[in-house]
């Protein structure tokens, strides 16, 4: 397949650009500087690109964004969040809708479409959208797609969880303390955290890319994990004691309104992917975790 790729520079984008061409797939990877080999210009904020690439292209994969875990976020950290997907994602969705035969269109989203605490509800795709500020970016960022839905493309929302694996994400983060033997659970840790392994998460891209699936898919693991769960499992996979627990309150206190999105519970189920067959190398957080440190299944 010809596939065009925004956001490929990544946590994220990076390896699914290498697994897809080691798959024999065609990839052109966007950027915003001068292209190179395997590369095309485009400046999304202006609505930019090259319509012929588009035009000849089987699947467009879109996963640009500003990242949302940057502390504060003033209003103009909120807006700049916030434009960086509707730009990236209007500018391919109306390419797409100019193309003589419309090319299948995986635009990027999040489980934070669902809120921020939805505490034991199983929350498949079809589930209602939540509040909050992380939920209005997700729902403003699927609707940025439609001109490629009126179009006749297939279009498909990766609603995806929290991506494990050493190099970057959350669980660089989290490292560090915890093999110093400082990994707290968060609150109560009774909340649900939804994750799921970097390599599952391009395995499960590519299942959709390269099938048929469309409208929103979950990205996440099968299994229910809690932070209490992912607290211990991760403790003792790299050997460490975890005792400590972090009071809400103090969460409130020292990270304001970012505590929301750590101590809110997102029980997120991936029917799509479950329906059409999709298998998880790593379905449960033990997997999950061994895997992200690069310790085998």
């Amino acid at each position: 397949m010809r596939v065009v790729i925004g956001g490929a520079s990544g946590f994220l984008g990076a390896p699914l650009v290498v697994h897809l061409r080691q798959r024999g797939h065609d990839v052109t990877a966007l950027v915003r500087r001068t292209a190179g080999q395997g590369e095309s210009w485009w400046k999304p904020s202006e609505g930019l690109i090259d319509q012929t690439l588009i035009d000849e292209a089987d699947a467009v994969v879109n996963l640009s964004g500003s990242p949302i875990s940057q502390w504060p976020r003033t209003p103009a950290r909120k807006r700049e969040i916030l434009a960086s997907r509707l730009d990236a994602t209007s500018t391919l969705a109306r390419a797409i809708a100019a193309a003589p035969t419309p090319p299948a269109f995986l635009s990027g989203s999040a489980i934070g479409w669902y809120g921020t605490d939805r505490g034991d509800e199983e929350l498949t795709e079809d589930a209602a959208a939540g509040p909050g500020f992380l939920a209005e970016v997700a729902q403003r960022w699927e609707e940025a797609a439609a001109p490629a839905v009126d179009a006749g493309a297939r279009v498909a929302w990766l609603r995806t969880g929290i991506v494990m694996d050493r190099s970057g994400g959350a669980l660089k983060l989290m490292l560090l303390p915890f093999r110093l033997g400082l990994g707290a659970r968060l609150g109560d840790g009774h909340q649900y955290f939804s994750t799921i392994s970097r390599r599952d998460w391009i395995a499960a891209v590519t299942h959709v890319l390269e099938g048929e699936l469309s409208g929103p898919v979950n990205l996440a693991i099968p299994d229910d994990v809690t932070n209490r769960d992912f607290t211990r499992t991760l403790a003792t996979t790299v050997h460490r004691p975890a005792v400590l627990a972090a009071p809400a309150f103090a969460i409130r206190l020292a990270l304001g309104g970012l505590a929301d999105d750590l101590l809110g519970s997102l029980r997120v189920r991936p029917q799509a992917l479950m329906d059409d067959k999709f298998s998880f190398a790593d379905p449960g957080i033990d997997r999950v975790l061994r895997t992200a440190l690069g310790r085998g299944a």
